[in-house]
């Protein structure tokens, strides 16, 4: 399978790796939330509904559904339970350097969003992977530090070192010196047909 161009279809869940930031209201709406960074849309339906029962639209990001819990029992919400599930569109990749979930496009991402009990000023997202592709569930604990600025600096970030180039439906990879090469074992140049070819 060829790697895919991070750029044009997006990993897993862009927010396993958060680019520049995120704002994140800390009340439990009722309303969609939605994460649109890089290209990468998702909805997160944070009201607690069921998964829907008609047919969607086949999307990279998936949907997502998710559960404002009162964990310790304080009367107040303080953590958010999000399950992001398909119908997917793939291929999909789990970050930019193109380790392929599995073709079955059946993954499973469960989150846990809250704040550290010890240190509110740092937020946890606990998210676990559940992909055919895996010998198990994968999880990781992404931690975030509270910026007390209320007018944060939150820089562009460019992609100008991207070297993969989608050619109809299959990606290649440029190479240093700038030339056409494959993305994988034994991958079929693109068709040149319409190029004159230089005789010797």
């Amino acid at each position: 399978m060829a790697p895919i161009d991070p750029e044009r279809k997006p990993p897993v869940r862009r927010s396993i790796r958060d680019y520049v930031g995120n704002s994140h209201p800390a009340t439990p709406p009722k309303d969609p939330l939605l994460d649109d960074l890089v290209r990468d849309s998702q909805q997160r339906f944070r009201n607690g509904d069921d998964w829907p029962t008609k047919e969607m639209e086949p999307t990279y990001s998936g949907y997502s559904i998710g559960r404002w819990i009162d964990e310790d029992g304080d009367g107040k919400y303080d953590v958010l339970e999000v399950e992001t599930r398909g119908p997917f569109k793939g291929p999909r990749v789990y970050d930019g350097s193109g380790l392929p979930l599995h073709y079955d496009n059946q993954s499973i991402f469960k989150e846990r969003i809250y704040l550290d009990k010890a240190n509110p000023n740092i937020l946890h997202n606990e998210i676990t992977v559940i992909d055919h592709a895996l010998t198990r569930p994968w999880t990781v604990d992404k931690q975030y530090l509270r910026n007390p600025d209320p007018l944060p600096d939150w820089p562009e970030d460019s992609c100008d070192g991207n070297a993969h180039v989608e050619v109809g439906t299959e990606n290649y990879f440029i190479s240093g010196d700038g030339l056409l090469m494959p993305a994988r074992k034994d991958q079929a140049p693109p068709d040149l047909r319409y190029f004159q070819q230089k005789r010797e």
